[in-house]
């Protein structure tokens, strides 16, 4: 097979970094307030302006609070899991390796006896119909290794007694998110956005500030994770006063992603465009003949972190390394063209490729690397024949 004539523009196809917004440049960090510090009055106006910007975009509720935290999305969960699971038994739903990795810290760090886990196979999802909302529920909204997402916020109970805790890395920005049955919800802006890594988002329902002023865990607390002063809620924190210190270059991009994302519409220019994304590598995967959906389920297939799998018969009868082999194959002869970078499945996850599709890839782009798919199947299939 012959190699496509064209490549795409951006071959950054990567589940996390993500790509930058389309025309992005470092001149879009020339007011970042460099040398200067981040309590000062410019510091604390660019922080404030991030969390307007963030509620404004992801529509979130007037009376939720938005604080910006350290160490990426996986921070945020364990800052809310560490202060505030552990007055309530908890069920804790898990279908990929970030899911998977919250259910241990809960049974091993926090050594909460009264755990429930709901397990669901890669491409697949936990019972949702049988989730106990007297609990605490955590869970995560988009599966970014899985390429399976919770198909709405329905199935979670407006009158829970429980807090609800939703991992919306991968969905913030490209999925709607139901925040009248969402307690926590956190997020990193490296993911659906394309920012700088480090930096978390934090947000809170009233329901959850509740729990944290009326309630204090067994545990010792890292300073880092403390969100509380004599039983009250630090409010400096979801107005811009971080706990730690930020980087006022990596603020400055997620502000000028926002600013993007506002220009597009807010949400329903992001949703739309990682929408397109999709559908057209999902046209392609309808005729491919040799690639597939990890998640057979369309109502819970990610329109972001997008994974498939090979079902060609002569590389899917092969032995699990083998395909796995067969995987990375296709990943290399992408990357070496430099079609594609970055595409390979999880580490945990089943042998296959992952293409981000969220809302800073073109759909153009997304045309071409299917070609190259093509292309990069046909030659690592004939090699392997040879």
């Amino acid at each position: 097979m012959q190699k496509p004539a064209a490549l795409p523009k951006n071959p950054n196809f990567s589940s996390g970094p993500c790509a930058k917004r389309p025309g992005w440049s470092f001149e879009a960090l020339k007011d970042a307030p460099l040398g200067r510090s981040h309590r000062a009055k410019v510091g604390k106006a660019k922080l404030k302006l991030a969390i307007e910007l963030t509620r404004e975009v992801l529509q979130v509720p007037a009376d939720y609070r938005i604080g910006i935290v350290p160490a990426s999305d996986t921070g945020a969960v364990e800052m809310a899991m560490w202060s505030l699971l552990g007055s309530r038994p908890v069920d804790a739903l898990a279908w990929e390796s970030f899911g998977e990795g919250w259910v241990t810290d809960i049974l091993k760090q926090l050594k909460l006896k009264d755990t429930r886990v709901l397990k669901a196979p890669y491409g697949e999802i936990s019972d949702l119909a049988s989730v106990n909302f007297d609990n605490d529920v955590i869970f995560t909204w988009n599966g970014t290794t899985s390429g399976v997402r919770v198909p709405n916020g329905d199935w979670i109970a407006a009158d829970r007694k429980g807090l609800t805790f939703a991992d919306s890395t991968s969905a913030a920005f490209a999925q709607r998110l139901d925040w009248q049955k969402l307690d926590v919800v956190t997020f990193s802006w490296q993911k659906a956005l394309g920012g700088e890594g480090a930096h978390g988002v934090l947000i809170l329902s009233p329901r959850a500030v509740e729990r944290l002023e009326s309630y204090t865990p067994a545990w010792p607390m890292p300073k880092i994770f403390r969100m509380t002063k004599g039983g009250k809620v630090i409010e400096g924190i979801f107005q811009g006063e971080t706990i730690n210190t930020p980087s006022m270059l990596c603020v400055e991009d997620y502000i000028d992603a926002l600013s993007w994302a506002k220009g597009l519409g807010g949400l329903d220019g992001l949703v739309a465009r990682a929408d397109a994304n999709t559908k057209v590598l999902a046209d392609w995967v309808a005729k491919s003949g040799w690639a597939a959906f990890l998640a057979k389920d369309a109502s819970i297939r990610s329109n972001t972190s997008v994974c498939l799998k090979v079902i060609d018969p002569a590389i899917a009868s092969r032995s699990a390394e083998d395909q796995a082999a067969f995987a990375k194959k296709l990943a290399a002869l992408l990357e070496k063209e430099k079609a594609a970078y970055d595409i390979g499945a999880y580490r945990d996850a089943p042998p296959g490729l992952r293409v981000w599709c969220g809302a800073t890839v073109e759909a153009s782009d997304v045309a071409l690397l299917t070609q190259w798919l093509d292309w990069a199947f046909a030659t690592a299939k004939a090699e392997l024949a040879a």
